[in-house]
This record gives C-alpha cells, sequence and structure tokens, in this order.
C-alpha cells in the first residue's frame, strides 16, 4: 500500500510554518531542554535492577499529568498496584503516607484515580494481548501515555520457524505502529544484561568500583531496543556511595526528533535528580516540580 502523498505533503508544509509535533515542557530549562513528552513516540528506558527506574519514571509521568493533564495506562508487573498508587500520593504531597491528613488524602487519591489506570498482573500477556487491550482501553478511556514495566515480563509466543530476536523485533515494530496509530507516548522499561553489571569503575575513579551505568547496547537483545526507539533514556544510581546515592542520574541518550527543541545529555553531565526525604519525590536544580 502506497501513502497517501497530499496527507503527507500537509505534515511537511506545517513543518516548514514552524507548525512541528508539540513537546511538552513541565517548565524547567535544564530538564526540558533535554526531554519532553511528546504524542506519538516510542521511548526506551534503560536501567540495571534496584536503582529505582519504576519509582524515577512514575515521578516523571506525574510531572506531566500535572502540568499538562496527561492520563496513562500502567503495566507493571512487578509491583502491586497499591504501591505504585501510594508512590503517586506520596509525591503529590512530598510526605509519606501515614503523615497525610484526611483533608490532603483524598484529594491526591482522586486526582491519581482520574489520571491514572492500571492493567492487572495476576496473569500473564503477550505483547499482542496488551496491544489489544491497551487498544480497547483507549477506546473507552481516552489516555496519552502507557508504561509497559518492564518488557521482560511478557510472556513470548514465538512461531514456528522464528526466533527469539526476530520475535522482539517484530513486538516493538508492532509497539511503534500503536503509537503512531493512536497517538500515544508508549515508554518500555528494559533490563541491562548481565555482563553490563560487571563492568566496573576503574581504580582511581571517583565511584571506583562501583557497576557504571549502562548503554544502549547493554539491553537485552543488544542494539535492538536503541535502533526502533524514538527517545532513549537510561537510569543510573550509585547505590553503594555514602555521599551520593540519593542522586537519580537521567542520561538521555538518544532523540530522534531533535527538531522538536530537546537533545541528548552529555555522557560525562547526566540530569541529577536528589532523593527528598522519606524517598517521597525529587529536586532538580534544588526545585521539586511537584510542591
Amino acid at each position: 500500500m502506497l501513502i497517501n502523498f497530499a496527507e503527507h505533503l500537509e505534515k511537511l508544509n506545517k513543518v516548514r510554518k514552524g507548525e512541528t509535533r508539540e513537546a511538552l515542557k513541565v517548565g524547567l530549562e535544564e530538564f526540558d531542554s533535554k526531554f519532553r513528552f511528546v504524542h506519538g513516540n516510542l521511548n526506551i528506558i534503560l536501567g540495571h535492577a534496584n536503582v529505582g527506574k519504576t519509582h524515577f519514571i512514575l515521578y516523571l509521568m506525574l510531572l506531566y499529568s500535572k502540568k499538562h493533564k496527561l492520563k496513562w495506562l500502567v503495566f507493571s508487573s512487578e509491583n502491586e498496584p497499591y504501591t505504585l498508587i501510594r508512590k503517586l500520593v506520596e509525591f503529590l504531597e512530598g510526605e509519606p503516607i501515614n503523615k497525610i491528613n484526611e483533608d490532603r488524602y483524598k484529594p491526591h487519591v482522586d486526582f491519581v484515580y482520574n489520571h491514572f489506570k492500571f492493567i492487572d498482573c495476576n496473569r500473564q500477556y503477550t505483547y499482542k494481548e496488551i496491544i489489544e487491550l491497551a487498544t480497547s482501553i483507549k477506546n473507552a478511556w481516552d489516555y496519552d501515555g502507557m508504561l509497559l514495566d518492564p518488557v521482560n515480563s511478557l510472556r513470548k509466543k514465538i512461531p514456528p520457524g522464528s526466533n527469539a530476536y526476530e520475535y522482539s523485533y517484530e513486538s516493538l515494530t508492532d509497539m511503534r505502529i500503536f503509537c503512531k496509530k493512536f497517538n500515544i507516548s508508549l515508554w518500555v522499561n528494559t533490563h541491562a544484561v548481565t555482563e553490563a553489571l560487571r563492568k566496573k569503575h576503574h581504580k582511581g575513579h571517583d565511584y571506583e568500583g562501583q557497576p557504571i551505568p549502562p548503554m544502549m547496547g547493554d539491553s537485552e537483545m543488544g542494539g535492538m531496543f536503541g535502533n526502533r526507539s524514538d527517545d532513549y533514556l537510561i537510569i543510573h544510581r550509585y547505590l553503594y556511595d555514602q555521599k551520593n546515592w540519593m542522586y537519580t542520574r537521567l542520561y538521555i541518550a538518544k532523540v530522534k526528533h531533535q527538531e522538536l527543541g530537546y537533545k541528548p545529555t552529555p555522557i560525562e553531565a547526566p540530569l541529577l535528580f536528589k532523593s527528598i526525604p522519606n524517598n517521597v519525590g525529587f529536586e532538580i536544580a534544588g526545585k521539586n516540580l511537584l510542591c
């Protein structure tokens, strides 16, 4: 099937006039110059186990919900939904759940209910089943973004004559089509391979002996995720450092559409998010954008 040339010419004319796709900001230049929310993007997120990827991703999602009223569908198979709801409520208040009074607690819960829906993870899904489910939910509840956390928790149903690599490439292609068809930003959480975790900083480095941040090629299935993504985020934290364990480092390794006004971080200068007391949010450049 050939493209509708006139339709794409209309898009090209919008680019000529400066009417490009909107890339949503949170209102802090240090962050907005490196990452923005873009409808229709397939974003890949990589990080070692136990660095707090889901915790941090939820915070970013909530930033865009507060700023732009975005709605999210969440599939997080390694977390009980109530724990995710708890994190979101704590982020909104900036206090632990047991320190939030009833007058403030209920509005926060209502906000989460209105902007986040959670897929029941008491069964396994293939990627095709998740896309089918996400499509039916989209038709009933018009959400803007979806979190798939993590992608390797999905059940593989590899057809005869294929293999895991080809199957994974096909799944990412279908996810890209899903994003573009419904104008949804899909955020896919991935894990680094074991070999990446074995890589340590050299002797004399500030973080000598600690695991180094993974690179795009360190994800399971190698460079595949980087190849298929629009934006590629790497999350890292030096868990064993007494002074800096509370800093989540966000590396933007790939921005496919830099004409939208943001670009990757230098490898030596990630965005630093400092966990606030009780681990109920973050500060960037000394500001908690939620409170």
